[in-house]
């Protein structure tokens, strides 16, 4: 595995970890569906949550989440409405960000925005 997946997988984990200590129940993890592509599927209460995950080593290059530009956030919003269809799901949806700087071996900065607007 190239080293910046290993790095946005260990990420991943970090932010499952963080969001069941939070209480929420993780229902998918990197679904697919075609070119749909979603990196954590949960539920808060009543609430399905999108989670996209950002990390990075270090913010040389500005803060993880400002990677997700215009065109990823339409890739989220289709990928959320297909989830959300082929799944039958009739609950409100949220999307979220959580944000990681660091790296593997280290205690890594974790940064949740919650109900991020998609447009």
């Amino acid at each position: 595995m190239a080293a910046h997946n290993e790095l946005g997988k260990w990420g991943e984990d970090i932010a499952v970890v963080y969001l069941e200590k939070k209480g929420y129940e993780i229902l998918e993890r990197d679904w697919k569906s075609g070119h749909h592509d979603l990196d954590i599927i949960a539920r808060d209460e009543d609430t399905l949550v999108i989670i996209e995950v950002k990390t990075r080593r270090n913010r040389l290059f500005g803060d993880p989440e400002e990677a997700i530009d215009y065109k990823k956030r339409m890739s989220l919003q289709s990928a959320t409405n297909h989830y959300v269809k082929s799944h039958h799901i009739n609950a409100p949806v949220r999307f979220d960000i959580i944000s990681i700087v660091g790296m593997i071996g280290m205690t890594p900065e974790l940064d949740h925005i919650i109900d991020v607007a998609l447009i």
